[in-house]
């Protein structure tokens, strides 16, 4: 993909929202500081944001689909999908306690989705949601906890693919399951943040079936020569509308025929 806004550029605002992730700090939209920027200069800046954190010693073991149900398209005002990188500093264990000082989380919110497993590698284009079922080792209840380095979460598309996806933290369950043991389409997440019943999705909610999604997300990183290797998660987007997270909350999923997921926060 070609940039339309010149190499230095790019640089320079990859640079300042790796510096507001290492700081816990926020930025004012780059849509709005530069509103020539294009989602394929995005792109480019959250790559020249990658970089930085693998200078840094990170390592990449997933990648991220976002903003894909209706739900959380209308809560953020942005109407279609972007995408992120995995890092193994961002996975915690299921149950765990997250410091949000700790994880440099800023105004961050919980979703819940489900991971896939890759046992096969895939290489878009081409890819198709029969491919992605063919290549799941297995699919997984998921907490991502999303955060962005906006302030406000003023975000259009555009801040948000450059920002990562938005990416904070994420937990994967124990429970893995085959995912043509199920019809993933018609399994239903139910959330609850301190032990109240707060939202619940069916799995159509993510462009009609998470493998779509997923094969969205090949395809999409094709265009850029990035593969999904065997090994890696892919996590296919929230299927429920996004929930505030504070200190001393904790959040529980649970997906008819997958099992559950859970998080603490704390300060």
């Amino acid at each position: 993909m070609t940039a339309n806004i010149s190499p230095d550029l790019i640089a320079a605002l990859a640079d300042e929202l790796y510096a507001a992730l290492r700081g816990g700090a926020t930025l004012a939209p780059l849509t709005e500081r530069h509103p020539q920027i294009t989602i394929d200069d995005a792109y480019h800046v959250s790559l020249r944001m990658l970089e930085r954190r693998l200078a840094a010693g990170e390592r990449v073991i997933g990648k991220k689909i976002g903003v894909t149900s209706a739900a959380v398209q209308q809560m953020l005002n942005v109407h279609q999908p972007d995408f992120g990188f995995l890092t193994d500093t961002m996975a915690y264990p299921d149950g765990a306690t997250v410091s949000l000082r700790a994880a440099g989380l800023i105004q961050p919110r919980a979703e819940g989705e489900i991971a896939f497993l890759l046992g096969q590698d895939l290489n878009g284009p081409g890819i198709t949601a029969r491919d992605v079922l063919a290549a799941t080792e297995a699919v997984m209840p998921c907490f991502e906890i999303v955060d962005s380095r906006i302030r406000d979460w003023r975000i259009r598309i555009e801040d948000t693919v450059a920002d990562n996806a938005s990416c904070g933290v994420f937990v994967i369950g124990e429970t893995r399951t085959d995912p043509r043991a199920l019809d993933l389409a018609a399994a239903e997440l139910v959330m609850r943040r301190n032990g109240e019943r707060i939202s619940s999705g069916l799995g159509s909610a993510v462009q009609g079936h998470p493998a779509e999604a997923v094969a969205w997300l090949a395809n999409t990183l094709g265009r850029f020569g990035i593969p999904f290797r065997k090994g890696e998660l892919i996590l296919s987007g929230s299927l429920v509308p996004l929930a505030p997270a504070v200190a001393g909350d904790h959040f529980e999923l649970s997906i008819a025929g997958m099992g559950g997921a859970s998080i603490r926060f704390s300060e």
